[in-house]
């Protein structure tokens, strides 16, 4: 199997599948038939990184938020609605937080820019080109700065309930930081007891509208995803991270969710990280839930919204740019396609930069596009921008 033209390392494989018949439109998300293979990868400092492999089409990878176990998500009420949902568009690659599911867990270190590192050596293990991009939370944060770092790598990006900073950071008020701290002590005095009363905490938080079994199940998922102490540090690295300047760097074409009562992350919050990125359309869900149930009304807003967003037509923009486009304006849209600036644009072809702004102007005047951000969506879409610039 391959991806992005390049085939995948061979490493240990894990089978899983749920046994339901095709889906025919009145079943729910979570019924759709799932196989996903394990394979394991290592990152920079030595930490091996579990990573699955599941659907089918363009890649997308999902990255891990502070609680991730891809050896449970696939029959789990919290997780397998949203993996179905992506798998119906594209190959998902998904992988575990260091610390958590089957990644390694014992002696290792955990900081934000560590958690960066193991998605790169993900997205190298996998023989990643080009991808699109899902993040949940602290995970979409990390996918944030490994974008605004690789931008030739990603063409899309989905943002579900996350911000720019954690409540531990600068920019956090003094309430936030307050509160963070008094939950943090809660995990380490209440996780590693049996009894669930700590752990309900923070479940109340993500799903307030979750049914009694919802709630048990994430209690439990808690518990087994990792141990007290990991899960202690690691939402410590994603609280104290501070990334509006990745994203204000970001550039490929970008949809940001966010549930307008939030009790995780406040609404406003959201808001601001859709402000802060260039290209972002902001969707605001009409739910409680840190995290969107499929049995939720919102839940349909969700897989519209999503699903239109990756399943942009190809067809079209492919023979228009044929039949429109000069040699030149290829050649010009080929680079803003691979992130470059007008500036980088001008240096590259020897040509002044109000030349390119003229060739760029009449592209997007050809392809129908109300944006520099919505050009390059139509460009990669007909495969333009996909080598790597040299």
């Amino acid at each position: 199997m391959a991806l992005g033209g390049v085939a995948f390392h061979t490493f240990t494989s894990y089978r899983s599948t749920r046994y339901d018949a095709t889906y025919r439109g009145e079943r729910p998300w979570s019924m759709l038939p799932s196989t996903q293979q394990v394979r394991f990868c290592t990152s920079r400092d030595g930490t091996r990184i579990a990573y699955a492999i599941s659907g089918a089409g363009p890649a997308l990878v999902r990255a891990p938020h502070w609680m991730s176990s891809i050896n449970l998500e696939s029959d789990s009420q919290v997780w397998s609605h949203w993996n179905a949902l992506l798998e119906r568009h594209r190959t998902v690659i998904r992988f575990d937080q260091r610390g958590c599911g089957l990644s390694d867990r014992d002696g290792v270190e955990f900081s934000f820019e560590r958690f960066v590192e193991d998605f790169a050596a993900v997205i190298e293990a996998a023989g990643l080109d080009r991808f699109d991009l899902f993040g949940f939370s602290g995970g979409a944060m990390t996918g944030i700065t490994y974008a605004a770092r690789f931008p030739h790598r990603v063409d899309r990006f989905i943002i579900h309930s996350s911000t720019a900073y954690g409540p531990l950071s600068a920019p956090a008020s003094d309430r936030f930081r307050q509160t963070a701290a008094t939950q943090l002590e809660a995990i380490e005095l209440g996780w590693p007891n049996e009894n669930p009363a700590f752990r309900q905490l923070f479940t109340s938080m993500l799903i307030p509208d979750g049914t009694a079994e919802q709630f048990r199940l994430f209690n439990e998922q808690i518990r087994v995803t990792t141990p007290p102490a990991n899960g202690k540090r690691i939402i410590e690295a994603f609280w104290n991270a501070d990334i509006r300047t990745e994203a204000s760097n970001l550039r490929c074409p970008t949809l940001v969710l966010h549930s307008r009562q939030d009790g995780r992350i406040p609404f406003e919050q959201g808001r601001e990280l859709a402000g802060l990125i260039p290209t972002a359309r902001f969707v605001p869900l009409e739910s409680r839930n840190h995290l969107i149930f499929e049995t939720e009304s919102a839940w349909k807003q969700v897989a519209e919204a999503i699903s239109g967003f990756l399943a942009i037509s190809s067809s079209r923009s492919t023979a228009l740019i044929a039949d429109e486009l000069t040699s030149r304006e290829r050649e010009v849209l080929e680079l803003v396609a691979r992130g470059l600036t007008n500036v980088e644009l001008s240096t590259r072809l020897k040509i002044s930069e109000k030349t390119v702004r003229n060739h760029v102007s009449i592209i997007l005047g050809k392809l129908g596009a109300v944006s520099r951000a919505q050009a390059v969506a139509i460009a990669r879409d007909a495969g333009f921008g996909r080598r790597t610039a040299p």
